[in-house]
Formats: structure tokens, sequence, C-alpha cells
């Protein structure tokens, strides 16, 4: 009959002890400590850049969403969405603006189905934002690797003042302002470049209007 030596059941209760105390540690007491810290120092990040309104959740710093119109028919899961133009829009999303779907649509730059959408994109942003196609920006028809991007140029910002302004019935030069008030600067002086948070400028419209 098969029995243990009792050196062998002490290292096998040892491990089991280790295995037991680490799992503590690793799996409770630290990820507490962190969470802890986080929402003392970083509140408002470890939180998701939640942006609130009306105490009501509206969307976050952090990620990029659509401004679109009401559908026609909400049961119509396969109705296009439409801009609205009474908002300034965000870059193309490859995801659809879903945060459990951010990706990009992993097309090569000379890709023909890229590069077919890209021109369709110019015309449709064209025509929407009443501007000449070949002034158009690049973030304008190109999705972020994320496809979240919540920032747009602020050359994009800028082209869209004449569509936003008719569409509210301001002036445009109070619209362009507003926008100038919004273009933040690169990160640290020298990081990326500047740019117009979008949800903001947005928030900031809806309370000027």
């Amino acid at each position: 009959m098969f029995t243990f030596h009792s050196s062998a059941v002490r290292r096998h209760l040892s491990a089991l002890r280790i295995l037991l105390l680490m799992t503590v540690i690793a799996g409770v007491v630290y990820p507490l400590a962190v969470t802890g810290v986080a929402q003392v120092a970083f509140s408002g990040r470890a939180n998701g850049s939640e942006v609130t309104q009306n105490g009501h959740v509206v969307g976050s710093r952090q990620l990029g969403q659509s401004f679109d119109l009401p559908k026609k028919n909400p049961d119509d899961a396969d109705e296009a969405a439409r801009p609205d133009p009474r908002w300034f829009q965000p870059r193309p999303s490859a995801g659809g603006y879903d945060p459990l779907a951010s990706g990009a649509s992993n097309l090569g730059p000379n890709n023909p189905d890229l590069v077919k959408t890209i021109e369709q994109r110019r015309k449709d942003v064209a025509a929407f934002d009443g501007v000449d196609p070949a002034s158009v920006p690049v973030d304008a028809v190109t999705a972020s690797g994320s496809g979240l991007d919540p920032d747009i140029s602020p050359a994009y910002a800028y082209e869209q003042v004449n569509r936003v302004a008719k569409a509210r019935g301001l002036s445009a030069d109070a619209v362009r302002e507003l926008v100038a008030g919004h273009v933040s600067g690169r990160e640290l002086g020298f990081l990326g470049q500047k740019h117009v948070n979008v949800l903001d400028l947005n928030r900031a419209l809806a309370a000027r209007h």
C-alpha cells in the first residue's frame, strides 16, 4: 500500500501555505492597495475620466463617441448612422466607437478597400461641412489605432465651425472663439500635437447655446 512520507506531507503543506499566502497578497491586498492609491491620487482617471451632466454620465474624456441624429426607425439595426450637424464630429472609428471593440481596420495604407473608404469619407465630410475635399484634414477621414480617439486636430475643429454655427443659429465668430478656447497644447510641451477634445467642446457648445 502506497503511503506519503512525513517529509513529503510537510513539503505539500508548505507549498499550500505559500500558495494561499501569495493568493491573498497578490489577489487581494495588492489590488486593494493599488485601487486605494488610485482613488485618492487620481480619482477621475481611475474611474474612467467620466463626464457627468445633470447627474448622468454622458461620456469619457478618454474615449471617442459618436454624435449622430436619432434613427428614423430605432428597431432597424441596418439603418446607417447620420451625423448630427449641430455637433462637432469626432474621427471615424473602425469599431463603431464601441469600447469593447476597440481596434483598427488592420488594412495597409495601399489596400484598395481602405483607399476607397478614405476617398468616400473625404467626399462625405466635405459635403457635410461645405468645404473643398482637398482641404479636409487627415484625421477627418482616418480612424485612430484604437478607434476611440477622443481628440481631433484644431484644423478639423475649425473646418466644422461654419456648419455648427449655421445649424445652431450662432455666429461663426462665436463658435470659432469657442474652438480656440478648447485647443490643448502638446503634452509636456513637446509630446504629440495640439488637439481638441470633442466631448468637452460639445459640452461647452451646449452650455453656450
